[in-house]
């Protein structure tokens, strides 16, 4: 699929939202806000747009051990908890000293698309409205508080283990198998959900960039809690 019609495809499922983000609150549906994770987390890939060669010319000096396409995805800045500096990425490889978005949860749609358009951003002609209409509902709609949902301290999910293998095996373990070992080419999840169980969280929600990962965004939140603390009891290696 290419890149023109893959722009056609996200412009039907978050067009909806494109003509009211400038007239008053968009409607903004669980699959959207799941196609704005999604972006949120690599629009490049979602998109199928070429992968960024060049480092972000907002990507802080400081910050040496990441480079490339990976400083132009929103994540990258802002975290998988959302919370930026005062989150998680306070410190490790994603150290940027850059504020997360919550402050952004349940504002207007049309201020961060505004944003995502302007200098520091630089977005406009690289992303097509459609999908930075996606990003925004998501942003304003979408975000989850989840230190309701992961103990930041010693990062374990809150939810019930017991409940989460039923819904693993009924909805995980096909692609991800019994173990969690699969695929092969990324870490196992037993390892992913307790070093970095928001990022966990994070895809469980909305899904995987250029997958066929499905998002569990439209059932109740605790689902995806419950998925999180089985998780965190699989193998790591």
């Amino acid at each position: 699929m290419n890149f023109i019609k893959s722009t056609w495809i996200i412009a039907i499922s978050a067009g909806v939202i494109i003509g009211s983000l400038g007239a008053g609150p968009a409607f903004a549906d669980e699959g959207t806000i799941a196609l704005g994770g999604k972006l949120y987390d690599k629009w490049f890939k979602v998109i199928k747009a070429p992968k960024p060669e060049d480092t972000h010319v907002s990507w802080p000096k400081s910050n040496t051990k990441k480079k490339g396409n990976a400083t132009h995805r929103c994540k990258s800045c802002h975290g998988w908890d959302y919370m930026g500096k005062d989150g998680a990425y306070s410190s490790g490889s994603y150290k940027t000293g850059i504020p997360g978005v919550r402050k952004h949860a349940g504002g207007d749609a049309a201020t961060v698309v505004a944003v995502m358009k302007d200098a520091t951003h630089g977005y406009g002609g690289k992303m097509d409205d459609a999908s930075m209409a996606a990003i925004a509902m998501f942003v304003t709609k979408g975000q989850v508080d989840m230190d309701k949902y992961i103990e930041r301290k010693t990062k374990k999910a809150m939810g019930d283990a017991s409940k989460g293998k039923d819904y693993y095996n009924t909805l995980c373990i096909n692609c991800h198998g019994s173990d969690g070992m699969l695929p092969k080419d990324m870490p196992a999840l037993g390892a992913l959900s307790n070093k970095n169980p928001w990022e966990v969280m994070h895809k469980v929600l909305n899904g995987q960039p250029g997958e066929a990962m499905p998002g569990l965004r439209a059932l109740p939140i605790q689902v995806t809690a419950d998925v999180g603390a089985y998780l965190q009891t699989l193998p790591k290696e």
